[in-house]
């Protein structure tokens, strides 16, 4: 029977069972007693049993099969729910979850189980564990490693190569924590690698790390006649870099050589190569197991949701030009047909916006599972409170939200929720809460991390801002408590005393605030000392479509989003005031500075003209202000967001381009850029 046709259905169905048994488990650690959760956990694990076997994946197959074997005896009360058993059947839930992710990449589901399997049946027998670490420890020895496996030609090029009086490497080389752009840096490395060598091998593959698919280590095998202290030097200079690790390849590497193997491989480039995924990268894969709805429902590829929404895009931009004709013949049934046809496609565009829209749970999912292993490495007590999981965003939007919260949420746990003891020594309970909640409002939605933990500490910041030259003496008596606070996203800040592997106060804030600002949203935050902090992060419902207000400078337009968009006003020349060398307005009792879009993108100035008044666009970024001086309003209009492709990137204060309706390109305005 051919099974490629029943290949999706089986991805998306594994999906589902395996996000429902890592719910019922941490459901099952708070309730040991319940046997309706062991019966739904050994119910998925006999369908993903079943399935798998049906498949021709036989590792998973067998390692289900063994986990029913204990659920089993635990719903027959023949075994009892115990912290070994839930760490071993997580770590199972971690294994399976892998070999699903490589399924998903091209593998062929193949992984080691035989270690698993032999602990589940130790379990059975009442045996102690002897051969597996199931804690922290080992998955962070785990992280350390990426296992490299071998098809027949490579290994044909590492003896060749050999036998040729040339070394052959393996380059571990792990970027910083706070390193904001890691393929930059991948490519940089390959780069000088490419320049010593040939490399042969990556893992993750080409396309991954281009993707920034990758956490923060990548491995490559280099054939060289460097030396290994000589390579090390060449990575070493490229900046960003955390460690290097060069070692010589062992002939006797693992080999895939086996007959069926082999022969997938042949027709597969070496650089596409899936290798072997540990379970500790579960976590930070939840884009491929995310959890599906059911129901009255179909699935579709999301490739043609965005096939679907790029044609529509081109349609609204030929709506602006017809609407745009439509008004300068001024010929009434073609004004009738226009105005019919923008209210029609006005509807099959929030139809198809609605489409792209998908939960944030499917981003929360992976959160109480994360919560509950760095409880456990950090011997704290924490209750997860998840609210608002069903708000909506668009699908783009979602992919990109995950890393922040995951930051955000690590923060509040390893220096925001005190010890249990401290805990009780202040009169908490002592068990720390974290809420992670989203919601809508107007055109935004709105996600808050907020903790109960002790806070941020003012004179801390405050002293580590002054040591860092990032405010002087003067300014730090003149800001308010919610201002400090904001220095915490300055580039590379920190008030951590030592540096933990699982986050540090304000390391790397840096760097959740740039991406949520690329996405065009905001990041706040604000605390009580000895009560909590709060998280607050602004996003865009979509960043496809979106509605902006048309500006003229002189002959140039410009569109500026209306999410940014306080209000727009006309000033006298004589309002303007100046202060700290800088043009202001008075507006509605706050000094605002003024921002002249024509310094700032050199417009040619036309001399002749003189103007007594000043159009202004007053614009915000969080609790910041500025004008932005226009020569006209041309009038609000909803734009297709056009990127400035691969040869225009990092333009300051535009954010892409759109085409109007009379075929003319206006850029659009980053707000945010502007605003300092």
């Amino acid at each position: 029977m051919e099974m490629n046709q029943y290949l999706d259905m089986f991805i998306e169905e594994s999906k589902e069972h395996l996000q429902a048994i890592n719910e019922n488990l941490l459901n099952l650690e708070s309730d040991p007693t319940s046997l309706s959760i062991v019966n739904e956990i050994f119910r998925s694990a006999h369908t993903l049993k079943g399935m798998a076997a049906t498949m021709g994946f036989e590792d998973m197959a067998t390692l289900t099969h063994e986990m029913e074997n204990v659920l089993d005896l635990i719903r027959n009360a023949k075994l009892t729910v115990q912290p070994r058993i839930m760490d071993v059947t997580f770590k199972c839930v971690d294994i399976l979850e892998s070999i699903v992710v490589s399924i998903i990449e091209g593998g062929d589901g193949r992984y080691d189980v035989k270690a698993m399997v032999g602990e589940l049946k130790k379990i059975i027998s009442g045996e102690p564990s002897s051969t597996v670490n199931t804690g922290s420890d080992q998955v962070k020895q785990e992280t350390q490693a990426i296992e490299m496996e071998f098809d027949d030609y490579q290994h044909t090029v590492i003896v060749q190569s050999i036998e040729s009086g040339h070394g052959v490497f393996s380059i571990k080389t792990t970027v910083r924590e706070d390193c904001v752009l890691k393929a930059a840096r991948a490519y940089m490395v390959f780069d000088q690698l490419e320049s010593s060598g040939e490399i042969i091998k990556s893992v993750p593959s080409v396309e991954e790390l281009e993707q920034e698919k990758f956490d923060k280590t990548f491995e490559v095998i280099l054939v060289t006649k460097k030396s290994i202290e000589e390579i090390e030097r060449i990575v070493q200079g490229v900046s960003e870099i955390e460690s290097v690790e060069v070692l010589p390849i062992d002939i006797k590497v693992e080999i895939a050589n086996d007959s069926e193997k082999s022969e997938e491989v042949s027709n597969k480039p070496s650089n596409e190569r899936t290798p072997q995924r540990g379970p500790e990268q579960s976590q930070d894969k939840s884009s491929a197991m995310k959890k599906v709805s059911t129901g009255k429902t179909i699935r579709v590829d999301i490739e043609r949701l965005d096939i679907l929404m790029n044609l529509f895009s081109e349609l609204v931009i030929d709506r602006g030009r017809l609407e745009q004709l439509s008004r300068e013949l001024g010929n009434g049934p073609l004004n009738e047909t226009v105005e019919h046809m923008s209210r029609i496609s006005g509807d099959l565009q929030n139809i198809i916006l609605n489409m792209r829209m998908v939960p944030v749970e499917q981003v929360f999912n992976r959160f109480p599972r994360m919560i509950r292993d760095l409880a456990k490495d950090l011997n704290k007590k924490i209750n997860l409170i998840v609210e608002g999981a069903e708000t909506e965003l668009d699908r783009t939007v979602i992919d990109e939200i995950g890393d922040p919260l995951v930051h955000l949420l690590r923060n509040s746990l390893d220096h925001g929720i005190e010890s249990a003891e401290e805990r009780m020594k202040t009169g908490k309970d002592e068990v720390g809460t974290v809420l992670l909640k989203a919601y809508h409002s107007g055109n935004h939605v709105f996600i808050e991390v907020r903790d109960d933990g002790s806070g941020i500490n003012r004179t801390r910041v405050l002293n580590k801002a002054l040591e860092k030259g990032i405010v002087n003496d003067q300014q730090a008596a003149m800001l308010s408590d919610k201002q400090v606070f904001e220095l915490l996203f300055a580039s590379g800040f920190s008030t951590a005393e030592k540096i933990s592997d699982i986050s540090g106060r304000g390391v790397g804030l840096d760097v959740v605030k740039t991406k949520i600002e690329s996405l065009g949203g905001s990041v706040g935050v604000d605390s009580i000392p000895g009560k909590g902090t709060t998280f607050l992060i602004q996003l865009p419902l979509t960043l496809s479509i979106i509605s902006a207000m048309l500006v003229q400078v002189e002959n140039e337009k410009y569109a500026v989003p209306l999410s940014s968009i306080i209000e727009t006003a006309v000033f006298k020349k004589d309002q303007i005031m100046r202060a700290h060398q800088q043009d202001v307005i008075d507006f509605r009792g706050r000094v605002v500075p003024l921002v002249s879009l024509k310094n700032i993108f050199h417009v040619p100035i036309d001399e002749t003209k003189s103007h007594d008044e000043i159009s202004v666009v007053i614009v915000r970024k969080g609790d910041k202000m500025a004008g932005l001086v226009v020569d006209s309003f041309i009038g609000q209009q909803e734009i297709v967001l056009k990127s400035l492709g691969k040869y225009l990137v990092n333009v300051f204060a535009i954010s892409g381009a759109t085409i109007l309706g009379n075929g003319q390109v206006a850029l659009i305005i980053d707000c945010n850029s502007l605003i300092k």
